[in-house]
């Protein structure tokens, strides 16, 4: 069975129960006033008696009216008139049981009207009190069975904001990592071509750096002691290339188990080498902040870079990581401040007002 079957099966179902004991209380208090002869275990015996026997009329009418609503595909007035015909037959049924099952066989007295003359099998007031207690129990069936569509549906329809999420993401993140390995490769080969010694270490912390990239990077989330110790690594691969840079990185964390989205942080660090320090002629720097205190995480980065950079230098990665964090981190703060001489970035990120997945 279906869990959207099962579901509705299991709430109609406990419609059912609840107002078979409504009415059972209800029509038993009235049976004071109507059958005061009565002892209570017998009123409480027939009660019970005639709600069964007005199920065989109610479950019926109810459902029909529902398959018309929801399943017949006509034009409306011909909906409606059938669905009138359904309740008027349904009104002829129950006084039908009324009058010739339920008061004599039942209850063993003749059917009145107001306890004093004797009633018809049809006539205009007790065919209006079938009507109400039929269509107050349709209406009751019908908010019970729209409620339940309204809320799965937009069940259905979070669960695809959900999945046009996690497919955007998924772009996002199959769009920066080729950018990651395009620029460390180019790395790796230009100091190939001058035969540098340290050219076997950066190769192996490349291989480390794309592991984490290929496992690491594929989950939703990682946490923040892992994503940090990747940014290291990638760094270590940039300062054995550039020997005069100087890089100053400092940490502050309160809660190294906290979850952060991977290849966020570290965007920020490519592009502060590839657009910063790789084309700095002087003495290049950048200095690195990070810090996570009570679920906010303040990130800051700065580094050096020349007063005009060339026109065809693009930040690829920064537009990719904005999109990310507005649907992962829709309350985060970025700011980038683009100097002469220094590029700027300060990232805060409060995880305790990131909308739970």
């Amino acid at each position: 069975m279906k869990p959207d079957r099962k579901s509705k099966l299991q709430i109609h179902l406990l419609f059912w129960i609840l107002y078979y004991i409504l009415e059972a209380y209800l029509d038993f208090y009235w049976s004071r006033y109507q059958f005061p002869d009565f002892k209570w275990q017998i009123r409480l015996q027939n009660t019970l008696m005639l709600e069964l026997v007005y199920f065989l009329i109610k479950i019926p009418l109810a459902y029909s009216l529902l398959y018309v609503y929801e399943k017949v595909h006509i034009n409306k007035l011909f909906k409606y008139i059938l669905c009138s015909v359904i309740v008027v037959a349904a009104v002829l049924v129950h006084r039908f049981y009324t009058h010739y099952l339920i008061y004599p066989y039942i209850y063993a007295v003749t059917e009145t009207l107001d306890g004093k003359e004797p009633s018809g099998y049809i006539n205009g007031l007790v065919a209006f009190n079938s009507f109400m207690d039929l269509i107050f129990m349709v209406g009751l069936v019908f908010g019970i069975e729209i409620t339940r569509q309204k809320s799965l549906l937009k069940e259905q329809i979070s669960q695809l904001k959900s999945e046009k999420l996690d497919q955007e993401l998924t772009m996002l993140k199959a769009q920066i990592n080729p950018h990651f390995l395009f620029n460390t490769l180019n790395n790796i080969y230009g100091m190939a071509l001058k035969k540098a010694d340290e050219t076997p270490d950066v190769i192996l912390q490349l291989s480390k750096v794309m592991r984490y990239n290929i496992y690491e990077a594929a989950e939703k989330n990682i946490s923040l002691e892992k994503d940090i110790e990747n940014i290291k690594d990638f760094i270590q691969i940039q300062k054995i290339r550039h020997g005069h840079l100087t890089v100053n990185f400092n940490q502050s964390i309160d809660n190294p188990l906290q979850e952060i989205s991977p290849l966020i942080l570290i965007q920020f660090v490519e592009n502060a080498f590839k657009h910063g320090v790789s084309e700095s002629l002087g003495d290049p720097f950048i200095t690195i902040d990070i810090q996570l205190k009570n679920g906010v995480l303040t990130y800051f980065i700065e580094n050096s870079k020349e007063e005009r950079s060339p026109e065809h230098s693009t930040k690829i990665g920064l537009k990719n990581i904005r999109r990310q964090l507005e649907l992962l981190y829709p309350e985060h703060s970025l700011n980038v401040e683009d100097q002469n001489d220094t590029y700027i970035v300060h990232l805060t990120i409060n995880f305790y007002d990131t909308p739970s997945s």
